[in-house]
């Protein structure tokens, strides 16, 4: 008889594992054997696992953390529990992904699929919805009327032969056990455990069966390290994990104390990167989707150099390809021709019925826009959700009136809020106050938000060969 696969055979034994004891073990800061964490994670995928179970295990992990095998084991365990996509073979060293840990007003991903795409590569794109007082790239491009994440492998082949890049939602074939975990996670408190965020990161995109890979792991008061040091750590074990699964991967450590660019919000934020595609935009953003970009066409060896590649996505942004792309993208999932083949900066999509302006309080020189007290009112408006099947109004947003360093007079406007119902309210006029840092300072330019790059540690010549290992599929 077949035994079941969370059943050890050793020695003529059959020794069944049990959950309480594998809790037990990692409870007690001891490492758990690859076997240990296959019978969990097939015990949660099939249904066999209760869910006190999994959250005290998940507990556990969060305080005693795992090493660099078990992160590894638990991210095989999490591929293998759905499929693997595949493409045409001509496409090797050119199907390309970028993921962030989460900021706010980080909408690099809209431009930077599109124009990787006019430069050569093959996008495919698996992004989530925002949670919390961060948002999701999928509710943002959902504001475009008709816009479908759910597209299933072969939609998802048939786009990249004809675009280059989609932008769509996990499915349910895809790493189902991670989608377990997650969902465990979030309701568990462990969301910001280093092993548990590295499995679920790159589990997907080892599942993307790609070419290479960019990470931009924030840090700050908005992002989920707070300091630099935490996000480089983070970013040290995503590049290892990548790097040890066959794919070329490097990681950006970026500043998220400030809201990216002038825009927060779904609807407000699609216009700001349009604009970013049309060749404008603010400066921090085209410098975010450059460099990411860049660096990712030089590691997957479509640049002689990360310059290079800054240079192609550079023309790509001012040339129109980039939009183009992105127009086609819109249109093939799903948005009506009339609107994805006219889609600007400067089109109509959905606006709130209210905006008001918030002033600045005393003269002087900007010195910090603090973004998360922006999102977490902009949340309570609307804009996000606490829970994971929340409604959100794409319309709720803010903009930003002025930029770091700069000097203002009491009384200049500093933020316009967009909203509807609920209406905006005293207390959170106040608490938006706090957002901005009005100092006695000259006016300065910002540090660049990118301060660190962790470089790949794999040689591209190798992976063909770590593919045949089965180190992949």
């Amino acid at each position: 008889m077949e035994l079941p696969s969370f059943v050890e055979q050793k020695d003529g034994l059959n020794l069944p594992f049990r959950i309480a004891d594998i809790i037990a073990k990692k409870r007690d800061g001891l490492p758990l054997s690859a076997e240990e964490i296959r019978h969990v994670v097939q015990a949660a995928t099939r249904g066999h696992a209760q869910d006190s179970q999994l959250g005290a295990l998940l507990m556990a992990v969060r305080l005693c953390g795992m090493d660099p095998q078990e992160t590894l084991a638990l991210t095989k365990e999490f591929v293998a529990s759905g499929c693997v996509l595949q493409w045409p073979t001509e496409w090797n060293g050119v199907l390309v992904d970028k993921h962030s840990t989460g900021g706010v007003g980080d909408k690099v991903s809209l431009p930077l699929a599109p124009a990787l795409a006019a430069c050569g590569c093959k996008v495919p794109m698996i992004s989530g919805r925002g949670l919390g007082h961060t948002g999701g790239t999928l509710d943002k491009l959902e504001s475009i009327p008709g816009f479908s994440p759910q597209q299933s492998p072969a939609q998802m082949l048939e786009i990249l032969r004809s675009v280059g890049c989609c932008i769509v939602g996990q499915s349910k074939d895809l790493v189902p056990a991670d989608k377990i975990f997650y969902e465990m996670r979030d309701v568990t408190a462990t969301v910001d455990s280093l092993p548990l965020i590295t499995a679920s990161v790159i589990s997907k995109k080892v599942a993307e069966n790609i070419s290479a890979l960019i990470l931009d792991v924030k840090f700050g008061e908005a992002a989920q390290s707070p300091t630099l040091e935490e996000a480089r750590i983070l970013a040290k074990s995503l590049v290892n994990a990548g790097v040890s699964l066959g794919i070329p991967t490097s990681a950006l450590v970026s500043n998220m104390d400030s809201p990216i660019g002038r825009c927060v919000g779904n609807t407000l934020e699609v216009k700001e990167a349009l604009e970013c595609m049309e060749g404008a935009g603010p400066g921090d953003l085209r410098e975010l989707v450059i460099h990411t970009g860049g660096h990712l066409l030089w590691l997957c060896g479509q640049a002689s150099s990360e310059s290079h590649g800054s240079e192609k996505i550079a023309k790509a942004l001012d040339d129109g390809s980039a939009l183009q792309c992105f127009r086609e993208m819109l249109e093939v999932q799903g948005v009506p021709s009339d609107i994805a083949r006219t889609l600007s900066s400067t089109s109509k999509l959905r606006q709130a019925s209210h905006q008001e302006l918030l002033r600045v309080k005393k003269s002087g020189t900007v010195k910090l826009i603090r973004a998360k007290p922006i999102a977490e009112i902009l949340n309570a408006l609307g804009a996000g959700r606490s829970k994971a099947n929340d409604p959100i109004n794409h319309s709720v947003g803010a903009e930003l009136l002025v930029s770091l360093g700069q000097h203002v007079e009491e009384g200049d406007p500093w933020i316009r809020i967009h909203y509807e119902n609920p209406q905006l309210q005293d207390e959170q006029r106040e608490y938006l106050q706090e957002a901005i840092c009005i100092a006695e300072l000259p006016c300065f330019i910002p540090l660049p938000l990118i301060r660190e790059i962790i470089p790949s540690q794999c040689n591209k010549e190798d992976v063909p060969a770590m593919r045949r290992e089965g180190e992949i599929n």
